[in-house]
């Protein structure tokens, strides 16, 4: 058994004022709480909320004082993430950091699929994110709207990864939909998928744990939770070599696999539909776009004003049925 303690931090966020004094609070209260707490991950954006206009410099007090938190309470630290302008390109990342219980920085990881359109300005990373945890395991990191994309967890656990943290800002009616991809993470790619959102402009909260199975460890609600969880990478490594279950042998399938993908060479032609679907770009307000319809919207809905349904007429008053 190789057990190792993760807590995830579901907290408020405020969009128009820092977070990071809470978030240091909340932090002293959970190691006071639960001292055996090993790593800790709080929800995207948790520093400073959504708005790109508190970008940061990709070296800044804040930073400094989440690596003293980690420093001084022994811990794995992913405070979340924050927009981060790139010096080298003038561009705002959304990124993660990967502090070690040294106070170090480990890794820093750019959200790769930003939640376009909504998220327009925001630039993607092209790295991936894998690092080590010594005498424990394999840690991958993904951010959000990324995990919608299997191909990043594919890339992750084939490099091993057996823990995919997941810091998520979802405060829209999609977060069930969510819940249902990060079970599915979990079962498709044999690992634990740790799952946390905030609240208020930080998300709807129901962060949650899922085991290599899809078995949900934790499911929070729609308050504050802080919520420890000492996982088992034994349990990883067993069902990767003897199936979900002793059934499917999922990553061993992928690995044997008698083909590959045409639709990844963009040259090939194979996703040629999808250049049929339009512009990547917010709906306006009564889009027919994707319908296919020929007649206009107002013609159309004269014509079902005069049609007789079964012995029935339609009202042009209230959509109201009448005896006709």
């Amino acid at each position: 058994m190789t057990p190792f303690a993760i807590a995830g931090v579901q907290m408020y966020v405020n969009a128009l004022q820092p977070n990071v004094d809470g978030m240091m609070q909340r932090l002293d209260v959970l190691m006071a709480r639960f001292p055996w707490t090993q790593m800790v991950l709080f929800s995207e954006l948790a520093p400073f909320g959504p708005l790109e206009r508190f970008k940061l410099a990709p070296e800044n007090d804040t930073i400094n004082r989440f690596c003293e938190a980690a420093r001084r309470h022994k811990i794995w630290l992913i405070p979340g993430s924050m927009f981060l302008t790139s010096p080298e390109d003038g561009r705002v990342y959304n990124t993660s950091l990967v502090i070690d219980p040294d106070g170090n920085i480990i890794r820093r990881y750019a959200k790769m699929f930003p939640f376009l359109p909504y998220e327009a300005g925001i630039a993607a990373g092209t790295d991936f994110c894998v690092f080590d945890v010594p005498d424990v395991g394999r840690f991958g990191l993904s951010i959000c709207y990324d995990m919608w994309f299997p191909e990043t967890t594919r890339q992750l656990t084939s490099q091993g990864v057996e823990v995919l943290l997941h810091p998520v800002l979802t405060g829209t009616t999609d977060r069930d939909a969510e819940l249902a991809i990060a079970r599915a993470t979990a079962a498709q790619f044999q690992c634990y998928v740790i799952d946390v959102n905030g609240l208020g402009a930080g998300g709807v909260g129901k962060s949650c744990i899922v085991d290599p199975t899809s078995l949900v460890l934790h499911q929070s609600a729609g308050q504050e939770d802080m919520f420890p969880i000492e996982v088992d990478l034994s349990m990883v490594r067993r069902q990767r070599e003897t199936g979900l279950k002793g059934l499917g042998q999922v990553l061993k399938s992928f690995r044997d696999r008698s083909t590959d993908f045409s639709v990844y060479d963009r040259s090939s032609g194979t996703d040629a539909y999808l250049q049929s679907l339009g512009p990547l770009e917010v709906p306006t307000q009564g889009s027919r776009a994707g319908l296919h319809v020929d007649v206009p919207a107002t013609a159309e809905a004269e014509a079902l004003n005069r049609r007789p349904v079964q012995g029935f007429g339609i009202s042009p008053y209230m959509g109201k049925a009448t005896t006709g």
